[in-house]
């Protein structure tokens, strides 16, 4: 949980699984948390790009609602990169 609250207070914070792909796409992406409710393709997805890319990959104890009350968000987040 401390490495979220880290990637929180980052800039280059983004939310959403479509963002995040196209972000480890391009090499930006240093680590991506995803929800404990994550449905397995798109789990699956983005364990892919992140061994591609050599990225880190973090599945949160947290739901995806809980995910967007933490990003101060008034949805639900099931992705998150920084």
């Amino acid at each position: 949980m401390n490495e979220l609250k880290e990637a929180l207070k980052e800039k280059g914070l983004v939310l959403g699984r479509d963002k995040t792909l196209k972000k480890m796409r391009a090499g930006d992406i240093k680590k991506v948390f995803l929800a404990s409710n994550c449905p397995k393709h798109i789990e699956e997805t983005v364990e892919y790009y992140a061994k591609l890319n050599k990225v880190k990959v973090s599945k949160l104890e947290i739901n995806n609602k809980e995910l967007g009350i933490r990003c101060k968000k008034p949805f639900s987040v099931m992705v998150l990169g920084y």
